[in-house]
């Protein structure tokens, strides 16, 4: 099972060409691409299930910064466990909605999500399982608002060390 324990082993904000890269041990989880007025993201991964998890860790790693801040209370005690099946008609139609999903969590119930595990990843059908915990003011800082995922310039398929996607978020 493929999992992101949102720490990626490489720093990963860089504007730069993925092909001049090249892979290593530790693959690029994700970089950013020159967009007008949006963010484009490469997203990669050996398999398609890291490529989805890569993708929930660069959503929330430009949504979310972490200030450490944790005060008294354990990092722990608020943090659940939630399970989604989402569907798609194809495999990029299966990221988009797996990322509006994870975006709804964030807007529309305040949910942060702290770490993504693939339970099952098919061509038109994925069912992860999220570690997440409440927003919290104290705790998290807002980096970037998402305002959509969108289906312009969107590609999802494989190269020759694994999978690639380019998305655009709407800020």
């Amino acid at each position: 099972m493929a999992a992101c324990p949102f720490r990626p082993c490489v720093t990963t904000r860089l504007l730069v060409d993925a092909s001049i890269i090249g892979y290593t041990a530790c693959m690029l989880s994700y970089i950013f691409f020159d967009h007008t007025a949006d963010i484009g993201v490469e997203i990669f991964g050996r398999t398609k299930k890291d490529l989805f998890a890569h993708a929930a860790f660069a959503l929330f790693d430009i949504m979310i910064q972490d200030t450490g801040n944790k005060g008294k209370a354990n990092r722990k005690t608020g943090e659940r466990v939630k399970i989604r099946t989402v569907n798609g008609v194809d495999v990029e139609d299966l990221l988009i909605n797996f990322l509006r999903e994870l975006l709804y969590l964030f807007n529309g119930t305040g949910w942060v999500v702290d770490h993504c595990e693939i339970m099952e990843c098919r061509n038109t059908r994925l069912v992860v399982k999220l570690l997440v915990e409440p927003y919290n003011k104290n705790k998290h800082s807002i980096n970037t608002e998402i305002k959509a995922i969108t289906y312009h310039g969107l590609s999802v398929g494989r190269i020759k060390n694994g999978w690639k996607a380019r998305v655009i978020l709407d800020v």
